[in-house]
């Protein structure tokens, strides 16, 4: 099943790629490699998913906010690929911050809620090196904020 078909089929439409807030691009490529700027947790309506994990946000509420963050992740690829993520040969990392309280310790189960979604969508080359870190703060108050590096064929 291609990307296309497996995106398809889990309902999932990419929306347009993320804009910066500030100042620096979305994404930079060098050789094969493209470098995702982070991207904060949004709900369907584009608005920013505000709170801490551990502190008025659940786990699960924190891995649907990392799925969301792939989902717009996979858009800002898609752009960064020239429309086709049929180019994608490899998610070799992705380094997750969650706006945490002091006594959180469930950082890396938030993230697969990213990390377990990539895979679903692009099989064995969607298997990834992560890191997670429980953070004070996030800008504009996300709960979650991730990047990633992605190899092209």
């Amino acid at each position: 099943m291609s990307v296309y078909e497996k995106l398809s089929s889990l309902g999932i439409t990419l929306n347009a790629p993320a804009v910066p807030a500030a100042a620096y691009v979305m994404y930079v490529q060098t050789g094969k490699l493209v470098f995702l700027s982070g991207h904060l947790a949004k709900n369907a309506d584009g608005s920013i998913i505000v709170g801490k994990l551990g502190a008025g946000l659940t786990t699960e509420q924190g891995q649907q906010a990392a799925r969301n963050i792939a989902v717009d992740l996979m858009a800002t690829l898609q752009d960064a690929c020239g429309g086709d993520l049929t180019q994608v040969k490899r998610i070799v990392k992705v380094l997750s911050l969650v706006n945490s309280s002091p006594d959180f310790s469930e950082h890396h189960l938030v993230t697969n809620g990213c990390s377990e979604l990539l895979g679903e969508v692009f099989g064995d080359a969607g298997k990834h090196a992560r890191s997670a870190f429980g953070v004070a703060a996030i800008p504009r108050g996300a709960c979650v904020e991730i990047e990633m590096i992605v190899e092209l064929a």
